[in-house]
């Protein structure tokens, strides 16, 4: 039995196949999500400076934060410098297992350049079908990977498909994560066609939205620059998913979603 507090977007992940799935959460057990929008957030918030990049605080401008999940890849690179020329921020849910593991000098520049660094699990597995122990190595390896790559330990990931369910709440309590959804997907898994990713971006795009997308995709990386302009010109300023809280903070456990 499954009661949400809000509608689910399809899940993210990596085969297409693996993708195309109903618009409710498959989790197991009988389990009530609760999601907590970052409007929220930063109202229970106690008054306080927001963090920065730039100078944004959100509880006035109208932002939105860009998240990629499942690298880094071979596009990482130019993505990077696209978001470095457009002086925007995002938010990387990256995967262990022949990402992080290939790729640990964009990790690193992730960071560096100002980006938040946040785990996609180590193999991709859906933790809600998996042993509690397989959960909390599926969460540890790529927190431990990034904390000795960055000198930072993540606070947050995003579950592989988006499922969870309240095992996988207590144990990321447990180790001190937040589990991050979203409210925009352009389902570039399922497309190459650039343009059309804009478009979906573009059509679905709210103040507080979480866009997902992932640099691992040919058709993803050449829709950025376009879907940054379009936002820009209707007056969004782009954020990580902190700034978006802030100046409330991501609680362990906590799943957030706008």
């Amino acid at each position: 039995m499954l009661s949400t507090g809000k509608t689910i977007n399809r899940a993210a992940g990596l085969p297409a196949a693996a993708l195309l799935l109903t618009t409710a959460l498959a989790l197991t057990g009988c389990t009530t999500l609760h999601t907590t929008a970052p409007a929220t957030v930063r109202a229970d918030a106690a008054t306080g400076a927001p963090a920065k990049f730039g100078t944004v605080d959100c509880r006035k401008a109208k932002c939105i934060a860009l998240t990629f999940d499942a690298g880094p890849s071979e596009n990482s690179a130019r993505l990077l410098d696209i978001l470095k020329e457009k002086q925007v921020p995002a938010t990387f849910f990256l995967l262990g297992k022949r990402h992080i593991e290939k790729y640990p000098e964009l990790v690193r520049r992730m960071a560096a350049e100002g980006h938040e660094v946040a785990s996609h699990t180590w193999d991709h597995k859906i933790l809600t079908d998996i042993s509690t122990q397989a959960i909390r190595d599926e969460l540890k390896k790529p927190n431990d990977a990034i904390e000795k790559l960055t000198g930072h330990k993540p606070t947050l990931m995003r579950p592989p498909q988006g499922r969870t369910n309240d095992t996988v709440h207590k144990i990321t309590r447990e180790q001190g994560l937040a589990e991050v959804l979203w409210s925009v997907t352009a389902k570039d898994y399922t497309t190459n066609d650039s343009e059309l990713i804009r478009k979906r971006v573009r059509d679905q795009a709210s103040r507080d939205g979480i866009i997902l997308l992932h640099d691992i995709y040919k058709g993803t990386v050449p829709a950025v620059p376009g879907i940054i302009d379009d936002l820009k010109e209707r007056g969004y300023v782009f954020v990580t998913v902190p700034q978006l809280l802030a100046p409330g903070k991501a609680e362990p456990g906590a799943v957030y979603r706008p």
